[in-house]
């Protein structure tokens, strides 16, 4: 019973936005109010530089890695921490700290992975480097990757519980991206 309080802690953790700390700490201005207004690495990197966007992005993927690393090292069962893997996802997407109003999800869905297993994360990080190296745009490598990692978690780990998650994350990310994904299919998105 104690382990489903990992839920709301990976919730809580999740919705530490490290965009608005980053941007706090080097004195960059609020991603929210700059740029895209998405307080995302990619926004980041738009108005601080490639060190701060990298910075950012690995503080989204380490609150994503840590709350599932620790539930899978707690062995709780495959519907626990399927969920702290949605709970850590959905504290970037909507953090409790920030007004509700957080990043993408890219990174985070990256970290959760990661901490799902490592060989899950690099088939993902593998699919947005070789789709980045093809196409040049982050944000249809990200969706291409994000597609088929559900695909991905059944194949490498083969849990339901996990595969479905997995597939409502990418539905979340495809509807997160749907300005990204209207500029794609203009033409518009570089």
């Amino acid at each position: 019973m104690i382990e489903w309080l990992f839920i709301p802690c990976a919730y809580l953790v999740g919705s530490i936005s490290s965009a608005i700390i980053v941007c706090k700490i080097m004195g960059l201005p609020d991603p929210r109010g700059e740029g895209s207004g998405n307080p995302g690495a990619t926004n980041v990197v738009r108005i601080g530089g490639k060190k701060a966007g990298a910075i950012t992005l690995a503080g989204d993927a380490i609150k994503g890695l840590l709350p599932v690393l620790v539930a899978q090292l707690l062995d709780v069962s495959s519907l626990v921490l399927s969920a702290v893997v949605f709970a850590a996802f959905i504290g970037h997407l909507y953090p409790i700290f920030f007004n509700f109003k957080g990043g993408k999800g890219v990174a985070t869905s990256f970290g959760v992975s990661l901490g799902v297993d490592i060989f899950l994360g690099l088939a993902i990080s593998a699919t947005w480097f070789l789709s980045y190296k093809i196409c040049k745009i982050s944000s249809l490598s990200a969706l291409i990757a994000s597609t088929l990692s559900a695909v991905y978690v059944w194949l490498i780990v083969g849990d339901l519980n996990l595969t479905l998650t997995f597939m409502l994350i990418t539905v979340i990310l495809l509807w997160r991206h749907k300005t990204n994904i209207q500029k794609l299919l203009n033409g518009t998105e570089g």
